[in-house]
């Protein structure tokens, strides 16, 4: 959510800063602005309401010269998506401009105070706010820029990454954070700044990922500068190898990037399992589990917390870890855990998922479970993100960049994953047989051939979506394991064609939602051949006397479904643990080709953003 991109260096920082947004645009944004410092000694800023492309149309004819840059995608928190809202900022003298990602919490009592100095507001947000406070504090203490800027965010509440350049300083960008990523791109006389690492990737190959608390001084052909914003000391800062290339960041021949990722998934799949998976699927090792043998071993409960589609994940990943490590599991929205009161101990453990590793709300129930003393085991995708680097140790997905807002081989990767951790423990733990590990062991290292099977099925899933898109609601049933699988397909759905669906246990369905079906309300059953397949053939012919329409899942060769939905589409047999993998991307599918048939900007849904990193 919201993106920022920075640059100081010899190229034309204008062209470096446009490609940077547009590398961010997948985080979702309402409005786009720049801030160019010149060599005459101006700051120059441009902003435009609605997409990148709409602010190089503001810009056109205007200057763009320089070598030093901030710019800004943002999602609206404080006031309407407008070009007076936008991002960049000046303070009141025009001598200072800012970008901001997250939330000040105080900002209107800080307002109240500024007001009464002599400050006046042009915009609605608290980041015009934290510019003019700086302000403030330079004039007032007689300051330089980071000593100001250092002074003012210890009077603030709530989570920022900020960039900060000033009109006399044509060499210097300052910068901070705290719950809110920012990584520096380190290159050759020339440095990046961007709260992902996608608009660095092609420029510079070497990273600093800034941590809570941490501010940096970059300055022109001078080495970069660390500090803690607490005590003002030099904080020590690793310069990591960006291991990622512009062809993961492109669309690769295909229309969208969720296509790409769709069909991607065979390919991410066998990256998530490579090395993981040994003695031809009879042992399973993940480090992160086996390095702390002595936690899984002696825990009484797990834990998981996570949000959108790792919730989803969550889910699965609670049936699997019980059935093979004979623990009982909780899953909790992270975003409600703080405030339910959790009852944690030391022999916890607390998975947290999140695909970009920057949540905030998951952040805050690390930080929580932590302070309680139990075990913190992070899966995400994103290496240098916040969750692993705050995590007690944990497991990469491996997956790639994901760039469309809605999920979808991160969610495959992250079942892969929980699946490989259950494995893992319950071999550590004893609870789980060599027969049933080399099973599904061997199942996931042929995963990648099974779901290119599934994804032969994007020709009959084209024809089926032209004939929904008439469709207002979606009910979608599962059972087992594939209830959260039908609460995934819902999501998928309603985030990218803004149709109504929701996400129900099939036995659940006479308990309310069976009063909404009817011809205009398609159902989506779930339906491979396991162990509660005979009950969801109730809720199909359920379905089926009251009018509706149903579209199954259904394994291979099942010709008894067949007889009774109005649409199959079948999918390859799996063990049992693994059908969410598979039947998961035919629903993908599904929603992209209805949305499609809509005319919805898939990458780009309204009001979404990849990455929640305000609460």
């Amino acid at each position: 959510m919201c993106g920022i991109v920075g640059y100081i260096g010899n190229r034309n920082a204008y062209d470096v800063l446009i490609q940077g947004l547009k590398r961010l645009e997948y985080r979702g944004y309402d409005s786009a602005g720049i801030a160019l410092e010149g060599f005459d000694g101006q700051l120059r800023v441009y902003k435009a309401k609605g997409k990148v492309s709409d602010l190089e149309k503001a810009v056109e004819g205007k200057d763009v010269t320089g070598t030093l840059g901030i710019a800004h995608t943002r999602w609206a928190t404080h006031g309407v998506p407008n070009n007076v809202n936008a991002h960049p900022h000046l303070s009141q003298s025009g001598s200072i401009a800012i970008v901001h990602n997250g939330t000040i919490e105080n900002y209107g009592v800080l307002k109240e105070a500024l007001i009464r100095e002599g400050y006046t507001f042009k915009s609605e947000t608290d980041t015009e706010v934290l510019v003019q406070l700086i302000e403030y504090v330079k004039v007032k203490n007689k300051c330089g820029l980071f000593d100001a800027v250092r002074e003012a965010l210890h009077q603030i509440e709530g989570a920022y990454a900020i960039a900060v350049i000033e009109r006399d300083d044509p060499d210097t960008i300052v910068v901070a954070r705290k719950s809110s990523p920012l990584v520096i791109g380190v290159g050759e006389n020339e440095t990046m700044l961007a709260s992902d690492a996608t608009p660095i990737v092609g420029l510079m190959d070497k990273v600093v990922y800034l941590k809570d608390d941490e501010m940096a001084v970059i300055r022109r052909d001078k080495p970069l500068q660390v500090l803690s914003l607490e005590t003002n000391h030099p904080s020590d800062f690793d310069i990591q190898t960006l291991k990622m290339s512009v062809a993961e960041l492109e669309k690769g021949g295909y229309e969208t990037f969720m296509l790409k990722e769709i069909f991607e998934q065979p390919d991410r799949l066998r990256d998530c399992v490579r090395g993981r998976i040994l003695d031809d699927g009879a042992q399973v090792v993940l480090s992160g589990v086996r390095d702390n043998r002595k936690r899984f071993l002696e825990a009484n409960r797990v834990v998981i917390v996570a949000c959108g589609t790792s919730w989803h994940a969550a889910l699965i990943g609670k049936h699997i870890i019980q059935d093979m490590c004979k623990l009982p599991v909780e899953v909790e929205y992270a975003s409600e855990f703080r405030y339910s009161g959790p009852i944690i101990t030391d022999k916890d453990i607390v998975i947290a998922i999140s695909q970009s590793g920057e949540t905030a709300d998951t952040l805050a129930a690390i930080q929580l479970a932590k302070n309680k003393g139990a075990f913190v085991y992070g899966i995400c995708n994103v290496v240098g993100a916040s969750i692993p680097r705050n995590t007690d140790s944990g497991t990469y997905i491996h997956v790639g960049p994901e760039i469309g807002v809605a999920s979808t081989k991160a969610f495959t990767g992250q079942v892969t994953v929980l699946t490989l951790l259950a494995l893992c423990a319950g071999q550590i733990r004893g609870t789980v047989d060599e027969e049933k590990v080399r099973m599904v062991g061997q199942a996931l290292m042929q995963m990648p051939e099974t779901v290119k099977e599934v994804l032969k099925l994007d020709g009959q899933i084209q024809q089926l979506a032209r004939t929904f898109t008439y469709a207002h609601n979606f009910l979608y049933l599962g059972r087992g394991y594939n209830y959260p699988t039908a609460l995934e397909g819902a999501l998928k759905l309603k985030e990218i064609s803004y149709i109504h669906a929701e996400g129900y246990p099939a036995a659940e369905m006479k308990h309310g939602p069976i009063a909404l079906i009817d011809s205009e309300m398609p159902t989506v059953v779930i339906a491979p051949t396991d162990s509660l397949y005979d009950k969801i053939v109730n809720n199909v012919q359920q379905v089926k006397s009251r009018g509706g329409a149903v579209i199954a899942i259904v394994n291979k060769g099942n010709a008894s479904m067949q007889d009774m939905a109005d649409y199959c589409l079948e999918i390859p047999e799996v063990p049992e643990c693994l059908t969410p993998i598979v039947a998961s991307v035919p629903l993908q599918l599904l929603a992209y080709y209805i949305a499609k048939y809509k005319g919805r900007n898939v990458d780009q849904p309204r009001n979404l953003a990849k990455s929640v990193t305000v609460e």
